[in-house]
């Protein structure tokens, strides 16, 4: 006769699954591993599910209160921070093109520290489920942590100004700005690198993080500075009566007059060189119509110049000439 195999110690108290499988299979090996066969997947599957499910419902409300909706619309995420974009941006019909930006990088960054911290927490849950002490591993990703953020510091330091640089609307798409080395036209702004287009028309690349001073002509008002340079034993009363004389007919006619926020104001010799002087015209206006108003400025008052025979421009220089 065989005698009966003995019931495992687990399956003493009824109900358990070791319980269950012994009393189904008699079977003394299934019964104790019965926890690790079924239990323990089932458990590691559903901590699976609900992490891809908790991550899909975060990344569905970010995607909400970042996305802009109908055009011209403020997406809900930017609504509390302050936006500086000028008058121009809107009328050039890049506005809504800087907003989109600006709320993709809120979105990209909260999308990417939720799915972090969801999947480094069911990570630590299924570890914990096949029995991994987390203490030594918690130790070791600190120090590689570390170790990461030593040799990466350069793309974080980008990353980081990027970011604070959208969120605080320091600059946006369409704006003039000056980086120092590099200035230009902002035609795209990203997380890392800022791209630029300069008056010739070149590209420049830069990264955000090595951007220590940057000048915005293009946030509120700016002012004109026009420098016409003349000969010494220049008649300069005559020359800044024709100067106030041509910059009240601009600030008279109306296609400038909406361009101009004060009336343009002769300062007078403003600098003297070995050559000449220069006497200087200003006038504040608009931040998009600074370039064509300084323009507009220098051409008329040569003009005048011209017609009132008052020379303009300095001398040439004198010719180096040898021995003879």
């Amino acid at each position: 006769m065989f005698l009966a195999a003995s019931p495992p110690q687990c399956a003493v108290e009824s109900g358990t699954l070791c319980h269950n499988v012994w009393d189904v299979t008699n079977n003394r090996w299934l019964a104790e591993n019965s926890n690790w066969m079924v239990t323990k997947p089932v458990t590691i599957i559903a901590i699976v599910i609900g992490a891809y499910i908790a991550r899909w419902l975060l990344h569905r409300a970010i995607e909400r209160v970042t996305k802009s909706g109908a055009e011209g619309r403020v997406p809900l995420v930017l609504r509390p921070l302050r936006e500086r974009a000028p008058a121009t941006i809107a009328a050039m019909g890049l506005l809504s093109e800087r907003r989109k930006q600006r709320a993709q990088t809120v979105s990209s960054v909260l999308r990417n520290v939720t799915s972090i911290a969801i999947i480094v927490v069911a990570a630590m849950m299924v570890l914990a489920q096949l029995g991994q002490p987390l203490g030594p591993l918690l130790a070791s990703a600190g120090i590689a942590g570390v170790a990461l953020g030593f040799g990466a510091q350069a793309l974080v330091k980008d990353v980081l100004a990027g970011m604070f640089m959208m969120l605080e609307d320091q600059y946006g798409v369409g704006d003039v700005v000056d980086m120092g080395d590099a200035s230009g036209t902002v035609e795209a702004m990203g997380l890392r690198v800022t791209t630029l287009r300069d008056g010739s028309g070149v590209v420049w690349y830069v990264r955000n993080g090595e951007v220590l001073r940057l000048g915005n002509k293009s946030q509120g008002w700016a002012m004109v500075n026009v420098d016409i340079p003349v000969p010494f034993g220049t008649d300069i009363a005559a020359a800044t009566a024709v100067m106030k004389r041509v910059g009240d007919g601009l600030a008279s006619e109306s296609v400038w007059k909406s361009d101009l926020l004060a009336d343009p104001e002769v300062l007078g010799v403003e600098r003297l060189s070995a050559n000449g002087m220069a006497l200087r015209i200003t006038v504040k206006t608009t931040s998009q119509a600074q370039w064509r108003v300084a323009r507009e400025l220098r051409g008329r008052v040569t003009a005048a110049f011209a017609e009132a025979g008052i020379e303009s421009g300095l001398p040439a220089a004198p010719e180096q000439g040898g021995k003879a």
